[in-house]
């Protein structure tokens, strides 16, 4: 889940099964009740309908929490104005080690963390190039960029094109988060 609507959906879904919910983030939801086993295929099937999937893979929910808390962060709750880099947040979040979860991010998403923060921040340009309402100093500085250089030349690497470029087409190519990888 990576997004209000996704976690709003997620909410019927348990309630609608009479669950109570204590509480639904990105990325996970908590009842009350305790679930029985058999009926996690029910619950399975009705997730995937709604283009979810259930986790019970321990590393696979876990790196399902950084690619929460890397979305969450940026697409969000912004990059300016953090002391702490991404990475320092992501292993205090998840209580481990960064390398740990570096190593495992790549086995299981074939990229890297830092591909990944680099395609979610890329998006989020993007979208706030379409919006126009901000500068590209403005958008580089909101996504945590040191100069503009240094975004336009990492959305030309990830786009094929410039900011401005990508700006003046018609009908942005634009993705949506859970399909950034």
């Amino acid at each position: 889940m990576v997004c209000p609507r996704c976690i709003m959906a997620v909410r019927d879904l348990f309630s609608g099964m009479n669950y109570t919910v204590e509480d639904t983030q990105l990325g996970w939801v908590r009842v009350t009740e305790d679930i029985p086993q058999d009926k996690f295929p029910e619950i399975r099937q009705k997730l995937e309908d709604i283009g979810f999937e259930l986790m019970e893979d321990y590393q696979a929910q876990l790196v399902e929490k950084v690619k929460t808390i890397i979305v969450n962060r940026i697409h969000h709750a912004g990059l300016e104005n953090y002391e702490n880099k991404l990475s320092s947040e992501i292993a205090e979040k998840t209580r481990k080690d960064y390398h740990y979860l570096s190593r495992l991010f790549s086995s299981k998403e074939g990229i890297t963390i830092e591909k990944y923060i680099i395609l979610q921040k890329i998006e989020k340009a993007k979208e706030l190039l379409v919006y126009n309402q901000e500068t590209l100093s403005e958008i580089a500085y909101k996504l945590g960029y040191s100069s503009v250089s240094h975004i336009s030349k990492q959305f030309r690497e990830v786009t094929g094109m410039t900011p401005s470029g990508f700006k003046n087409q018609s009908g942005p190519d634009r993705k949506t988060i859970d399909q950034i990888t």
